[in-house]
């Protein structure tokens, strides 16, 4: 199946979002959804109309269409379930089938069809899954965020003091007599006016200049309360991160000098074959420690730069013993990969993509077996006559990890 666009039009074929999965330029895609409508036959129930170069598979959506535009060689089989999908997941996020309601969540609607769909081929997910990897949060937004508040409230309290400071000028000049008005009557004679301005000019002293503002120094000594994790790490480490690569970044706050030295992450080495494993852990345990459930997904991202590496085979040393979920790329070839493991393109004459990093193993793990846990946290409350403690203890169950960086974060009421 080759899926060459997808769209939600009305049913004069006017579209209101539009997303491409191959090359294709914007005149031939407004082509293509322009003729839809001239080739529905009115009075016949179809899923489906076909042209001598494309497939028109749809699905009426109230005043709208769920539309695929696929090529005529694609399974329809493959097509009409492709349709079903895409057309459950605009409820997700549209309340009524509507084109104003579409163009409201129109970006929420493209990031969940590129979660269906991947270079013209179908993902294998399902809508739970699009729901989890669309909802995910993005820790360098949130350290952004953070950073231009801090940046917007800094600037607003300078505002305020500077505000402060022509105030209490104003009033300074006002009790020295040297109002922002003319200076004596007009009545008064020549010779008055010499004798009143030369009394003002010996006894006006222009008020003293106030020193740039600059933040209160903290104790550099260790802090007697106990931090477990906050919001200040990250945004520290974001900014040092702009400063090294040339950005001049201003904030009100200074880093706290601590005992301990950060260990700096090394920038990683990029060759000419690269490649990126990412791995989530998401655990639900209660606070006595027990385990409900824990799923791991994790990713390898394959990236070539040179010419004459982009037609390599990678070999996988697979030791899982644990019945791991694996899943390739559609265009790396399975049999290859479930019989010795090496990671290599079905056709071998087509070399992978230059300077573009590319997705090509996924596995997944569910379980409730708590041995598999990396860490472990239990939570002891004991009520005292001032109020409540609570000692929390944290355990590295897997000893053959190391685990750094790690920030425990307790949300109070």
């Amino acid at each position: 199946m080759v899926l060459l666009a997808a769209a939600i039009c009305t049913k004069s074929g006017k579209a209101i979002i539009s997303r491409q999965f191959v090359e294709m330029s914007k005149s031939r895609i407004e082509g293509l959804l322009a003729a839809f409508p001239k080739l529905m036959s009115t009075g016949k129930q179809h899923t489906f109309v076909e042209t001598e170069s494309v497939r028109y598979v749809y699905q009426p959506l109230e005043k709208l269409y769920m539309l695929l535009i696929t090529t005529k060689a694609s399974n329809i089989l493959e097509d009409l379930e492709t349709l079903r999908l895409f057309s459950r997941v605009i409820p997700e996020y549209c309340k009524v089938m509507e084109e104003s309601e579409i163009f409201e969540n129109a970006f929420q609607l493209i990031f969940a069809f590129d979660e269906i769909v991947a270079l013209g081929y179908r993902e294998n997910v399902n809508l739970a899954q699009i729901r989890t990897f669309t909802e995910m949060d993005s820790h360098e937004e949130k350290v952004f965020q953070a950073v231009r508040q801090t940046q917007e409230r800094d600037a607003k309290e300078n505002m305020r003091k500077k505000a402060k400071e022509l105030q209490q000028k104003r009033t300074d000049a006002a009790r020295r007599g040297l109002s922002p008005g003319f200076g004596g009557g007009f009545g008064s004679s020549s010779a008055g006016s010499v004798m009143s301005n030369a009394g003002l000019a010996d006894t006006y002293e222009p008020p003293p200049v106030k020193p740039a503002y600059t933040a209160p120094s903290r104790p550099s000594g260790p802090s007697k309360a106990m931090k477990l994790g906050g919001k200040g790490k990250d945004v520290d480490s974001f900014v040092d991160q702009l400063k090294s690569e040339g950005q001049e970044v201003t904030t009100g706050n200074k880093t706290k000098a601590t005992a301990v030295n950060k260990v700096a992450t090394p920038a990683a080495n990029t060759e000419s074959v690269h490649m990126r494993i990412e791995e989530k852990i998401s655990v639900a345990a209660g606070r006595d420690g027990g385990l409900s459930n824990m799923e791991v997904h994790g990713i390898i991202m394959l990236m070539i730069n040179d010419d004459a590496m982009s037609k390599i085979r990678v070999k996988i040393d697979n030791r899982d013993k644990t019945g791991i979920q694996l899943q390739t790329h559609p265009n790396v070839d399975k049999k290859i990969f479930q019989t010795e493991a090496v990671i290599a393109l079905k056709n071998p004459a087509k070399p992978f993509p230059l300077n573009t990093e590319i997705g090509v193993l996924k596995w997944r793990f569910q379980t409730q077996d708590e041995s598999f846990m990396p860490l472990s946290i239990n939570c002891w409350p004991s009520e005292t006559a001032s109020g409540s403690d609570v000692n929390i203890e944290y355990t590295l169950e897997q000893e053959h990890l190391e685990l750094t960086d790690v920030v425990i974060t307790i949300p109070l009421p």
